[in-house]
């Protein structure tokens, strides 16, 4: 039987939130399957709007129990790489019938998000005598498409994208389209990046958005930073729910045998620092400390970049890279390793992590991590008593806190159980869908 929630949003006292997506499903955005999961088991009713395909091939058990159906926008080739009059040519007729049934519906405010649209692309321009940005009509364009869509279903009640930068984008000019209320979560990349939101265009959206969602104190202080007068809501991850489902079925165990067996988890971008981490295992080597080590996680563009350091330090025979891994055999992974190291860095660009979803899955499993203290990750390690914190693009630092790890074996059980504490006490992820929740349905009533 359904529970009181569901009830009332099948009843038709609530209405629907409509998510807007760059891409879905895909196995590094675990936490975005995670909290539609948990929206739905709240018992409100969503619906998938996809801005790109996902073209991976595999996706976690958690995307299948998930009763919202992705409803793809027509793809597109980039804009970067291809000239304007070309794109146009390729993909206008495309979007042509969404634009049209959005101007008869809604002619005045398809005008006004046509003008938001070129004053963006005029503020954004890299010289006062470039042209306008041109990503800015591909996004006009997705938007009068969603918005055709959104005004097709009549029981959409609020918008809400992730990532604040492209999503949101398009978000906020259907928003003007249709006149429905929207919010947006802000992550990482996405907003600390100049590029991905130039000439004001974080502050704009901030203000038109009902409300504003992230997942770090530190992207709290700096959203609000922006001066607007939106409110903010600082919302942990948490583990996603397919990992809280097997911490439960299988609780986690180290093992016992004392090999050093050392795992990395992410994409492979330089963000992750995996480079540091290599040359780290290579001081280790050098030092005559035996070890096996894992990098698991997407292929990205700092890839070869790691293969061409592993073959340096001769470690071949020592490091893997497995490519990504399902939330069970990454959990496997967890149980078997006795460490876990994450060394994150600040790019040059403003890119960095906030808090790690993989920091939050190890600390959970109960191992010993050590990472950097970049960004949020302040927030969920203190250096001594839950993990080991050392200074970026540091491979000396990290390979001393490695080793000391594996020599104190009382220090690594005190983090172990500080780890499990502190994801347990301050980083439940039902306490705060719970809360998300509680945002959607005031913005649907």
């Amino acid at each position: 039987m359904a529970d009181r929630s569901e009830q009332l949003v099948l009843d038709g006292h609530y209405g629907t939130v409509a998510y807007v997506l760059k891409g879905f499903p895909r196995l590094s955005e675990t936490f975005i399957a995670s909290e539609i999961y948990r929206m739905e088991r709240a018992g409100l009713r969503l619906r998938l709007y996809v801005i790109k395909p996902s073209e991976e091939g595999a996706r976690h058990e958690m995307v299948d129990q998930i009763r919202a159906k992705p409803v793809y926008l027509p793809g597109t080739t980039s804009l970067e790489t291809t000239p304007l009059f070309r794109w146009l040519a390729l993909h206008f007729r495309d979007f042509l019938p969404g634009l049209r049934a959005a101007i008869q519906r809604r002619p005045l405010r398809v005008a006004r998000a046509a003008a938001s649209a070129i004053l963006q692309a005029v503020r954004a321009r890299r010289t006062f005598w470039s042209w306008p940005r041109k990503v800015y009509l591909k996004e006009f364009l997705q938007a009068a498409t969603l918005a055709d869509m959104l005004l097709q279903a009549p029981d959409v009640r609020h918008i809400h994208a992730h990532f604040c930068h492209r999503a949101t984008t398009v978000a906020w000019l259907a928003s003007i389209m249709t006149g429905l209320p929207f919010s947006f979560t802000a992550h990482a990349k996405d907003l600390y990046s100049p590029s991905l939101n130039p000439a004001g265009l974080l502050r704009r959206k901030m203000d038109a958005a009902r409300f504003v969602v992230t997942c770090t104190q530190a992207n709290s202080e700096y959203l609000k930073q922006q001066g607007s007068d939106t409110p903010v809501y600082c919302l942990y991850h948490g583990l996603n729910a397919d990992f809280s489902r097997l911490l439960r079925e299988r609780p986690a165990e180290r093992p016992t045998n004392g090999h050093l067996r050392v795992l990395a988890v992410g994409r492979l971008i330089p963000k992750k620092g995996f480079d540091v981490f290599v040359e780290a295992l290579g001081i280790l080597r050098w030092r005559g400390v035996p070890f096996e080590a894992l990098i698991v996680g997407e292929s990205g563009e700092h890839e070869e970049e790691i293969r061409r350091t592993i073959a340096v330090h001769g470690l071949n025979g020592s490091i893997q890279l497995t490519g990504p891994m399902s939330q069970a055999q990454l959990y496997e992974a967890y149980q078997q390793a006795t460490m876990f190291c994450l060394p994150c860095r600040v790019l040059d660009n403003g890119d960095r992590d906030g808090i790690p979803n993989v920091l939050v899955e190890a600390m959970a499993c109960g191992l010993p991590v050590i990472t950097t203290g970049i960004s949020g990750i302040p927030e969920i390690i203190r250096n001594g008593v839950n993990g080991l914190l050392v200074p970026p693009d540091s491979p000396e630092a990290l390979a001393d806190a490695v080793l000391r790890l594996k020599c104190d074996a009382d220090l690594a059980g005190r983090l172990s159980c500080g780890a499990q504490a502190t994801v347990r006490e301050r980083f439940d992820a039902d306490r705060f869908a719970a809360q998300l929740a509680a945002l959607f349905r005031e913005a649907v009533a």
